[in-house]
């Protein structure tokens, strides 16, 4: 079977779904076809008790709030996929579930999209798969005898073997993870790595409304050479800033960043106490630049001296632990909160660097009539974010429109 469509949307995540939006008003004719459910990230390849790491009335799109979700409450996973489903169904869009598009080519001035069923064809295809699509898992650990996990199969404390947990990676999926297990009375380690970590709220505003009014969502790019440090921030217990000696005073051992392994003994890198620094300063500038705002615009926020006040470092910080007998300690579950990369092996055209992603500019592609939408960094830093998404898609939508009626 073969079938002819003006748009194309691959993926109906929040990216896709916003970018079916867009087309819509634009009165584009378009199909988005999702593998398996509407959002189905957020469904399957999240932890159990996982909250949005915004409030509500932030992570959401600008035309549609959450419903039976207070505007300051952090909403679960479940909610957040019944509301982009909710938002899809209510406004009619086109999206066809549990198809899979295993191959994207160039045909003459159309591409092919091959599915198990049909090939479609269309004048213009947006991918809009998301981040979220390989899960980098290091090999170091041979152990059989160790349960080993990416951060997207994790579910809940109950579900892991009895025994020690070995978190690797302190972003805010690591972080909130190895949290969690603690307070479920499990021995956890946590191998910490470069990361930022804002606070929760401050002056009685929360942090996304303070990267807001600093620009810093609009930022362009990375600063050089933090383009892979991640951000530690909690929605978790009400929401409340990610502090790592924090949860050392809850129990979990504090490591460095993970490294060689060898006869059952993980080694660890002596870069703990820098990171905890480096986290630190990121904190206290973040307070800096919020401060400096509120005076210049005459802000009336309620002064916040505490803070500043930062606790004592912990001992495993101090005189840090450098390799883990995983046997002796009890380790049975090592899960890797290491990120994920991209995958886009499926489509076969040249616009790819060697690092896997595609080239383009904010998100529009060499190959005429291609558009990436949903990836981090695509025009800015609130590009993967859902309210990101949702602007880098009017965009891309308005250009198509525009090509359209061309």
């Amino acid at each position: 079977m073969t079938e002819t469509i003006d748009t194309l949307v691959i993926g109906g995540g929040q990216a896709g779904v916003a970018t079916s939006a867009h087309l819509a008003k634009h009165g584009v004719p378009h199909l988005v076809l999702e593998r398996a459910r509407i959002a189905e990230r957020w469904r399957s390849e999240r932890w159990d008790n996982l909250v949005a790491n915004g409030p509500a009335w932030h992570d959401r799109f600008p035309e549609a709030e959450f419903q039976d979700i207070a505007p300051e409450a952090f909403a679960g996973k479940e909610a957040v996929a019944a509301y982009f489903e909710h938002f899809a169904t209510s406004r009619h869009l086109p999206i066809r579930t549990g198809v899979e598009v295993t191959s994207l080519s160039r045909q003459g001035d159309a591409f092919r999209a091959t599915t198990p069923d049909e090939v479609i064809t269309a004048r213009h295809v947006v991918v809009a798969t998301g981040p979220f699509q390989k899960p980098v898992i290091p090999t170091v650990i041979t152990d059989p005898a160790i349960t080993q996990m990416h951060s997207n199969a994790y579910r809940n404390p109950g579900a892991l073997p009895e025994g020690a947990v070995l978190v690797v990676g302190a972003g805010s999926s690591g972080a909130q993870i190895a949290e969690e297990l603690v307070r479920a009375g499990r021995k956890v380690f946590l191998s910490v790595g470069p990361h930022d970590r804002p606070p929760r709220r401050y002056r009685g505003q929360d942090f996304v409304w303070w990267l807001g009014k600093l620009g810093k969502w609009d930022m362009k790019a990375p600063t050089p050479g933090t383009e892979h440090v991640t951000i530690a921030v909690s929605g978790a217990y009400g929401g409340h800033t990610m502090d790592f000696r924090r949860l050392a005073g809850l129990g979990v051992t504090l490591l460095g960043r993970a490294g060689a392994y060898h006869d059952g003994v993980l080694h660890f890198a002596e870069d703990l106490a820098t990171n905890i620094a480096n986290g630190d300063r990121n904190y206290l500038s973040v307070l800096d630049e919020a401060d400096a705002y509120a005076r210049a615009h005459g802000l009336d926020l309620p002064e916040d001296p505490e803070a500043r006040t930062l606790l004592p470092l912990p001992g495993c910080v101090t005189a840090p632990q450098l390799a883990l007998d995983l046997t002796r300690e009890g380790v049975s579950t090592v899960i890797w909160a290491t990120g994920f990369r991209l995958d886009f092996g499926w489509i076969d055209l040249p616009i790819f660097r060697e690092d896997g992603r595609p080239r383009h500019q904010d998100g529009v592609t060499e190959v005429p009539g291609l558009y990436f939408v949903g990836l981090p960094w695509l025009s800015c830093r609130g590009s993967a974010f859902i309210w990101g998404a949702w602007k880098d898609a009017e965009r891309l939508a308005g250009l198509i429109a525009a090509d359209k009626g061309s």
